[in-house]
């Protein structure tokens, strides 16, 4: 079903009006950063018209650093493509060349890093921390003191409990351990009270039996003597 009338010509479903709200907002984004790199190359070749006349070529270098650091600019964020970006500094550097009757100027390069990968994610790593210190404070009122306190003290229940949690089963593992070695005692002792009592049992057996042979013989040898 049509979310608009029939005439209506634009974007109808969900998805299409949120595509449009997104295209509104990166062009707010976008424009500008265009506008700003049209802006600068063309300064930067008013400027180069102006150096041929004689004119200071320190200020055509600023303009042309400016025009180009605008259309690095505007391709890292998206707003040009990135090969329209090179296309058009390699225009504009051959119409500066052209207009200073070929000495020439070479684009600025871009600036070397001075710090490593490792100090610079530290570095990164410190203003992100900051920042989110700062947010959690909040402002200076009384609001924001308690969430700063709040957030304090559960960030400290929580390093305690990762603590206890961590030192528990050790403890446990600890206690298991002397319990189970007297229990491994306790039996082999009672095996071996048990073994001398069940021995003088056989013992008894063997000497009722001598007494019942000796017993029997004599009986059977009184007839034999009558006789």
């Amino acid at each position: 079903m049509a979310h608009s009338q029939r005439g209506w010509t634009g974007a109808r479903t969900p998805s299409a009006i949120k595509r449009v709200r997104q295209t509104a907002r990166k062009r707010i984004i976008n424009q500008p950063r265009r506008a700003a790199a049209k802006t600068l190359v063309a300064k930067a070749l008013s400027a180069a018209s102006g150096a041929s006349n004689g004119t200071q070529s320190a200020e055509l270098q600023s303009a042309l650093q400016r025009a180009v650091s605008a259309l690095d600019l505007a391709a890292k964020s998206g707003a040009i493509h990135r090969n329209a970006a090179d296309r058009r500094k390699s225009r504009l550097m051959l119409t500066v060349n052209a207009a200073l009757g070929g000495s020439g100027l070479s684009a600025p390069a871009k600036m070397a890093r001075q710090t490593g990968k490792a100090a610079a994610a530290k570095e990164a790593k410190a203003r992100i921390a900051a920042s989110r210190a700062l947010k959690a404070k909040g402002a200076q009122t009384a609001a924001g003191k308690a969430r700063a306190a709040l957030s304090r003290t559960s960030r400290d229940a929580a390093s305690e409990k990762s603590v206890t949690t961590a030192t528990a089963p050790k403890a446990t593992a600890s206690a298991k351990t002397p319990a189970a070695k007297p229990a491994a005692k306790a039996t082999t002792k009672s095996a071996a009270k048990a073994a001398p009592k069940a021995s003088p049992k056989p013992t008894a057996k063997s000497s009722a039996k001598p007494a019942a042979k000796s017993a029997a013989k004599p009986a059977a040898k009184k007839p034999a003597a009558k006789k």
